[in-house]
């Protein structure tokens, strides 16, 4: 692991040499003229190789000194840190291996999905990988579902969302692996940084120790931070987590009634640490506030970031995800043998007598039908499309409480590269805003020496969800005065806006509020043949990408493991499996 530090705004005096930041294999060279006398090459260094440091540097600041040249904002990724000993990355590791080395079916099932997000790409996936025979339907004419992106006229892509993939996602790390993607993730430095709103321009962090391993190196990023929390609050914090520490899962699961606000006025934890460190990290984590979201949400995250050294680690992927990450899948499936089509919009789930699926009739009227039938859509959808005679089943009746959330996602091109930034998700901790990333460095295939893109999430966004897009832009360009006071002002007498997009999604992941865990479905139904893949379906980690690719593989499993009790099995898997039963087998 790279022990290399890392700065975003890097400002030195006099006239240097280009400095590469190379990697052996390939290197990405971007030419960054500051000015008709300066001139510096940036490369981003791959996941495989350590990087250099920028060894002409004499200071690192993030915001310009004065009578000093600011050259530009550095962007190195890290080496792809060491996730293959953890436990969970094994397990996940295992769950995938079961589809690859399970026996072949005798008649492969024709399995209907219903949505290609990374719900559906990976029940589609594993399915496959068993030998059976997915088709997957997608409603519009892209892919990805909550991760799908849209190219401009310009040819510049815009995303549903801002995507963060951390050290703590098992199974999408594995699915990486498996489909050889693992140097499309752009690892960043351990570290979380955040703005400081009482200090317009600069930002506070957090710095986890590679040589320390989990749960210190957490423990020492939150003791070395003294610009947020007072001794006395990370004390009382800390005080306030020892139940979880201690009582493991089951407490975690156990607060799922509480607020985050509740669950930290319960703890004696003062309400500064929910004003500074746990606003922003609400948002973050499902597009509301501490007032609002369960503190299991908050648990769970703290409890992968602190048990695992690696955990809070995060990467940006190298370009758009429906191109970088769902086509590969979709590769995969198709040379299994199974399908993927686009502009397949269901329009009816049609039942025969006995309450089970018949088929799926689409928009354009054709007629699907398989032998299993699976909903990998947002819940709220698969709520406008549940049959009626399905509704009173309290399986599907409990799915009223799990409502999706409305999220805004902006993005915005300037007529220069701004300066007070870093190769890096940050905080906003704004009352609008989320996190955001100047995608303009942090990514491979947006990069632009000239210009910067910044992607920002707009959270809580349910009263903006109807507002103009220019409202919009306007609200966020108030608050980017605020994070950027030297470059961007409201009126643009600094920065001047080329152009941008905004993506609104009424109806985002589910909303984790207290008392939804138990409304939460298992992916198998007590529908025959009939299954549900989602963030929103039984799995421990809640609304997140990690939690809709273990979904898929769980509906996947489920599915599989149906299908083998309804084979019968020939005298030697019989002697086999009674054997493997007795613990005899390896």
């Amino acid at each position: 692991m790279s022990q290399f530090g890392h700065a975003s705004a890097v400002y030195w005096t006099g006239q240097h040499n280009a400095t590469n930041l190379w990697n052996s294999r390939y290197t990405w060279r971007c030419g960054c003229p500051i000015s008709s006398r300066h001139n510096n090459a940036l490369s981003f260094k791959g996941s495989d190789s350590l990087g250099h440091r920028v060894s002409n540097a004499y200071t690192i600041r993030t915001r310009p000194m004065k009578n000093v040249q600011p050259l530009q904002v550095v962007c190195m990724d890290y080496p792809r840190p060491e996730l293959e000993s953890t436990v969970n990355y094994l397990e996940a590791a295992y769950l995938s291996s079961s589809f690859r080395t399970s026996p072949r079916p005798d008649k492969p099932l024709k399995v209907v999905i219903a949505g290609a997000g990374l719900a559906g790409l990976s029940t589609a996936k594993y399915l496959a990988d068993a030998g059976h025979k997915p088709i997957l339907l997608e409603a519009r004419d892209v892919l990805g579902g909550k991760v799908a992106a849209w190219k401009d006229d310009d040819g510049d892509w815009y995303e549903t969302g801002l995507h963060i993939f951390f050290g703590a996602y098992p199974n999408v790390q594995n699915l990486f692996g498996e489909l050889g993607l693992n140097d499309r993730l752009q690892w960043k430095e351990h570290s979380m940084i955040f703005a400081m709103p009482n200090k317009p321009g600069e930002f506070s962090r957090f710095d986890f120790l590679d040589i320390l391993p989990a749960p210190l190196n957490g423990i020492w990023a939150i003791l070395k931070n003294n610009e947020m929390l007072t001794w006395p609050e990370k004390i009382k914090f800390a005080i306030g987590l020892l139940p979880a520490m201690v009582g493991g899962q089951a407490y975690v699961e156990a607060q799922d009634g509480l607020t985050v606000k509740d669950w930290m006025k319960k703890q004696g934890v003062p309400d500064r640490v929910t004003t500074e460190v746990f606003i922003a990290m609400s948002k973050a984590l499902n597009f509301i506030n501490p007032d609002e979201l369960s503190m299991q949400c908050i648990l769970i995250a703290l409890n992968r970031f602190l048990q695992e050294k690696h955990g809070s680690k995060m990467a940006f992927l190298d370009g758009n995800p429906p191109e970088r990450l769902c086509l590969p899948i979709v590769d995969h499936i198709q040379s299994l043998g199974g399908e993927v089509r686009l502009n397949s919009r269901i329009q009816k789930i049609e039942l025969n007598k006995d309450g089970t699926v018949k088929n799926f009739l689409l928009k354009n009227g054709n007629v699907i039908e398989g032998d299993v039938y699976v909903f990998a859509t947002p819940v709220d959808i698969l709520k406008l499309l549940l049959p009626e005679d399905w509704k009173e089943v309290p399986y599907f009746r409990k799915l009223e409480k799990l409502v999706g959330v409305p999220v805004i996602n902006v993005h915005i091109w300037f007529d220069r590269k701004l300066r007070n930034t870093y190769d890096h998700l940050l905080f906003s901790r704004s009352h609008l805003l989320s996190v955001y990333a100047d995608m303009s460095v942090t990514c491979k295939e947006y990069y632009d020496p000239h210009r910067s893109m910044l992607e920002l999430v707009f959270a809580p966004a349910e009263e903006w969800i109807s507002k103009s897009d220019q409202e919009i832009i306007d609200a966020t360009m108030k608050e980017l005065a605020k994070l950027f006071p030297d470059e961007i002002s409201a009126d643009q007498s600094k920065a001047k806006i080329l152009k941008y997009h905004v993506v609104k999604t009424p109806r985002s992941v589910y909303k984790t509020v207290p008392d939804c865990e138990p409304c939460r479905p298992l992916q198998r139904s007590p529908v025959e043949g009939f299954y549900l893949a989602g963030d929103y379906t039984k799995q421990k980690y809640l609304a997140s990408m990690e939690g809709a690719v273990l979904s898929g593989k769980f509906c996947a499993q489920a599915i599989v493991q149906v299908s083998r009790l309804s084979e019968p099995l020939n005298p030697k898997e019989l002697v086999r499996e009674d054997i493997a039963a007795r613990g005899l087998l390896p």
